[in-house]
């Protein structure tokens, strides 16, 4: 069963929490994350992206940026701006987005349980991201980056979370530029603690991470690498764990580098053996299992793939798994997308208008939509114990950085 710990956060003074709360990390490259952070100095984006106030050409990881990240939570600490939980509490987190209402509960997550998989995954992760992470935590001493954990619903739950955002004003409470409703809630009662503590224990057989597979990895390398220098709270990691009927998964799109050598021509040619291949006069959004688009040389293509052309078992018929079987392994060359330069990944937030303007730039050759991945495909393949592609789900509404850290 679930093992979770209310902790004491370092959190923003009331006044400053929506200038502190900034998009996650993993979510920015740098220099959009310095234009964020341009006219804020309270962004917590100066922690968690750090080489913003760092030379344009310093190397992301280098530790002249990690000490960086280290010495601007330190100077937000003593400015006052963050404040530590004075008791354990667990927070209540709601993000309200297009209307639609998702609430979590903030706490410290077992890397027991991440480790005997009581934390279920459904990803691997890749090597250079998690070593950024954990030289990130290690420097500062603190997870920053939430976990994002996902459940199947108990009622019981969800009516002691809804019965304190009820009867108990919020600590926080801000809409962000991007319209997204932050409210934060502390639960400080030691009673309704030990309530919620036991729910998880007796009700929550498993976690799953929806969205945060590095973070959670490098917190149990972290601990590991500290030895006998490890706190009590390294054994903890900082997750948001959410009830699986609130939750939406997007589309995570591809896209490459190249086309391994062939014409454009030569690649639509060879797809029609395992997809039915068609023009389209407009950017072509996929609406049902087993449709992609193609958007290449300044036009769209719907592809279909064909029957026959996947397994039927809970990986090979993931759209994610024919696209990387059938189209980027067997013609790109793109083996392992976890280690492939010649891949990148556009999280469905961002539109099939940033998958044309990055194609269009000529930063990339050819872009390919997909068909979300439902959250009971989710659970299933990570209760098989297997694994998806990398990058094969992606939520939102995100969590804001900075509203809630864990210090270890």
């Amino acid at each position: 069963m679930s093992t979770i710990v209310p902790f004491q956060a370092l959190r923003p003074d009331p006044q400053y929490a929506s200038q502190v709360a900034s998009k996650p990390y993993d979510v920015l490259n740098s220099h959009e994350a310095r234009e964020e952070a341009a006219d804020n100095p309270l962004s917590f984006l100066h922690v968690t992206k750090s080489e913003i106030d760092l030379p344009l050409n310093v190397d992301t990881h280098s530790q002249e940026v990690y000490d960086k990240a280290k010495e601007n939570l330190q100077s937000f600490i003593e400015k006052g701006i963050l404040i530590e939980e004075n008791k354990p509490c667990y927070y209540i987190y709601q993000l309200v987005m297009n209307g639609r209402n998702q609430t979590g509960l903030v706490c410290g997550s077992s890397v027991d349980d991440y480790e005997k998989g009581i934390i279920k995954k459904h990803e691997l992760t890749r090597p250079d991201k998690e070593a950024d992470r954990i030289h990130h935590m290690q420097t500062i001493r603190a997870q920053t980056g939430n976990v994002f954990l996902a459940y199947t619903s108990v009622g019981a739950i969800d009516d002691l979370i809804e019965g304190w955002k009820r009867g108990h004003a919020p600590a926080y409470d801000f809409v962000a530029t991007d319209g997204i409703g932050h409210t934060v809630w502390v639960v400080d009662d030691e009673g309704t603690v030990q309530g919620i503590t036991a729910l998880f224990a007796n009700e929550v057989p498993f976690t799953y991470i929806a969205d945060g597979h590095h973070r959670a990895a490098s917190a149990a390398k972290v601990r590991k690498a500290l030895g006998q220098g490890a706190s009590t709270a390294s054994d903890y990691f900082l997750t948001t764990l959410f009830p699986s009927a609130q939750l939406q998964i997007m589309d995570y799109n591809r896209l490459v580098h190249d086309l391994n050598g062939h014409t454009v021509e030569e690649l639509v040619d060879a797809l029609q053996k395992e997809f039915f291949v068609g023009r389209v006069d407009k950017a072509f959004q996929p609406q049902q299992l087993h449709e992609f688009g193609l958007y290449v040389d300044g036009g769209w293509y719907k592809l279909v793939a064909k029957e026959g052309s996947y397994h039927t078992d809970p990986i090979g018929i993931l759209d994610v798994t024919i696209l990387q079987k059938n189209i980027l392994d067997k013609l790109l060359a793109i083996k392992d997308p976890r280690t492939d330069k010649r891949i990148d990944f556009v999280g469905g937030i961002r539109g099939l208008q940033e998958l044309e303007r990055r194609v269009d730039s000529g930063g990339m050759k050819a872009a390919f939509s997909l068909y979300p991945v439902s959250i009971r495909q989710l659970f299933d393949i990570a209760d098989s114990g297997q694994v998806m592609p990398p990058k094969s789900t992606w939520f939102e509404p995100k969590l804001r950085d900075g509203l809630l850290t864990h210090l270890i």
